[in-house]
């Protein structure tokens, strides 16, 4: 496959997942931008891959890690509280579908990261370690403690009986 047909075929999968990462449509677009240029670079070896779209996923989310990490340390982003601060939409569906990304955002970056993955990409454990650089149990246990995260700020009761 040539980088201008994987393009065509996964680019709007990388823009979606930079989306549901980082909650910021312009930081989507320069997240995949970013993973598609380092795949560029290297496209012959990317290419030769048993999976290079898994790859270029990989490089993505690592981007978003990474800047996650650098802006946490320098800089105060509010890009949560512009997220908790939109007026929901009358419908039903909308207002729930807001108040799961609401939630979301309020988890750390590696917790929500792994949810992520594994809910809205649908991988499985060991593709979400791989993808992470960290061993299968750890991203069992950053799931779990991730849901269990969301639970109890769903149901605060919960959180008391553990």
């Amino acid at each position: 496959m040539e980088f201008d047909e994987y393009v065509a075929a996964r680019g709007q999968q990388l823009v979606r997942l930079g989306l549901v990462l980082s909650s910021d449509h312009h930081r989507a677009e320069d997240l995949a931008q970013t993973a598609l240029m380092n795949a560029y670079r290297h496209w012959r070896r990317v290419r030769a891959m048993d999976d290079p779209h898994a790859y270029v996923r990989r490089i993505l989310v690592n981007a978003y890690l990474a800047t996650t990490r650098r802006s946490s340390s320098h800089e105060t982003s509010s890009e949560l509280d512009d997220v908790q601060h939109q007026e929901p939409d009358p419908s039903l569906a909308l207002v729930e579908h807001d108040a799961m990304w609401q939630m979301l955002a309020t988890l750390p970056t590696r917790e929500r990261t792994v949810v992520i993955l594994r809910y809205y990409e649908d991988l499985d454990y060991a593709a979400i370690a791989t993808l992470l650089g960290i061993k299968d149990s750890t991203a069992r246990a950053s799931v779990s403690k991730a849901l269990a995260s969301l639970r109890a700020a769903h149901d605060p009761a919960e959180g008391h009986n553990r």
